[in-house]
């Protein structure tokens, strides 16, 4: 990795993040252009950026972080689902973190899904606060967010989807979606920056200048995104990122068909 290839990546984690069409899997597609998706440290940069694009929430929405013990309770209820599951799978999981090929498909499919969501899940159905969510309701829509632990299933757009049909309005769950991202993400790279020292890697002192730059890119983009998507999605709904992730996927699986070398 490179500084360029660092910069790049981390411009597509903060624009990708809170779309449902897939950061990790975007970062994938990236990387393996430029040829570093088998490396460690690429896995390691993917997850850890996540975060910095995660903490434009805290600032974003600072205010509403202050808020009843229960709300916190809560989220942690919807948090646990994917503590069980990355613990039981993460080496599977990092396994397919390498895998264009996962992702097109991901992509692909989930688009079709998200053509249809518009349909199954109306914005008349009940609207809620995301202080006012029960325990069942974020229990399940952290059990949704698991899904995005296969690459090319969006975190963000599993979580919304969860959310959608506990009839939740598309607004109210996409910001408990948002809330939902904090601890999940801080977590995961908790847990992978473990995982990476304890298969007995060191950070050099240009991994480290990565992750931050990465961090402080993603942050920022992220920040001039996520009102933009607020905003799209309580008017317009899912069906352009359902096209968008079906163009993606496709155009993906075609060039791998002609010229394999773009995945490895």
């Amino acid at each position: 990795m490179d500084y360029i290839q660092a910069v790049v990546l981390a411009i597509i984690e903060g624009i990708t993040e809170f779309l449902p069409i897939s950061s990790t899997g975007h970062m994938i597609i990236a990387s393996s252009f430029f040829g570093i998706a088998h490396d460690d440290f690429t896995k390691l940069f993917t997850v850890v950026i996540q975060l910095g694009a995660i903490l434009s929430v805290v600032v974003l929405y600072f205010k509403r972080f202050f808020q009843t013990l229960d709300f916190y309770f809560k989220l942690f209820v919807a948090f646990l689902p994917a503590v069980i599951f990355g613990l039981l799978f993460s080496k599977k999981i990092d396994a397919l973190l390498e895998n264009p090929i996962t992702v097109a498909v991901s992509l692909v499919l989930g688009g079709i899904i998200l053509l249809k969501v518009d349909d199954w899940f109306t914005d008349k159905e009940e609207t809620q606060e995301t202080e006012t969510i029960s325990y069942l309701t974020a229990l399940k829509i952290g059990l949704f967010q698991c899904l995005a632990m296969i690459p090319g299933v969006s975190r963000s757009g599993a979580s919304i989807i969860g959310g959608m049909s506990q009839k939740l309005s598309r607004k109210t769950a996409a910001e408990f979606s948002f809330f939902l991202a904090v601890p999940t993400m801080l977590g995961a790279t908790v847990k992978k920056c473990y995982d990476y020292c304890k298969d007995g890697f060191v950070l050099s002192h240009e991994q480290i200048n990565f992750l931050i730059i990465g961090n402080v890119v993603a942050f920022i983009v992220a920040m001039l995104a996520i009102k933009s998507f607020i905003g799209y999605l309580s008017k317009h709904g899912f069906k352009m990122f359902g096209y968008y992730r079906i163009i993606v996927g496709v155009a993906i699986l075609v060039i791998n068909y002609f010229h394999p070398l773009f995945v490895l």
